[in-house]
């Protein structure tokens, strides 16, 4: 048994065609497919959703629901907003200033670009509240790749007894934040 890909991943949303608009006009993504019921086809519960498709890239699919029925959206107050995110790649750090340009230009906010090493990174929020990442590829990044392979199991096992985090790889947002 093998998993070979995620078929699609999603989210709750405050207005269907809002986040429509938003996600193919500030990242470019097409607008897949709309599915609309009356109740819910593996509960049978009675409950009218909107459920929209997005492509997110290399058969990548975001989508979201609206629950006109049910209470506002809200969050786990007890997890951070920079925790729960969800991140795509673009090709290269041109096109990662390129979209945060784009961001900017049309009224979202944007933080970074963060340097992890590995990759680096914009963050904003949708209009729901979810937290957005765009990544670009670092130019070295096979190489940090493979150093943060060589200590990942080493460091799981130290974080596993001290719940402290380990140094194995303090190395990795030695430059921290950037403005360009």
């Amino acid at each position: 048994m093998k998993i070979e890909r995620i078929h699609h991943v999603a989210y709750r949303c405050r207005d269907a065609k809002e986040t429509v608009q938003f996600y193919t006009e500030m990242l470019n993504m097409g607008f897949v497919l709309a599915i609309a019921e009356d109740k819910v086809p593996s509960t049978h519960e009675p409950d009218p959703y909107m459920h929209v498709f997005l492509d997110a890239g290399a058969g990548n699919v975001l989508a979201f629901f609206e629950l006109p029925t049910k209470p506002d959206m809200g969050r786990d107050e007890n997890t951070p907003p920079w925790v729960q995110h969800i991140a795509f790649q673009v090709k290269d750090r041109e096109a990662l200033l390129e979209y945060r340009d784009h961001l900017e230009k049309n009224g979202v906010e944007v933080l970074g670009v963060t340097d992890h090493s590995i990759f680096h990174s914009i963050y904003f929020f949708d209009p729901n509240g979810h937290r957005v990442e765009l990544a670009a590829p670092d130019p070295d990044q096979q190489k940090a790749l493979e150093r943060l392979d060589s200590v990942k199991w080493d460091m799981l096992e130290e974080w596993s007894r001290t719940k402290r985090a380990p140094k194995h790889a303090d190395w990795l947002h030695a430059k921290e934040f950037e403005t360009s």
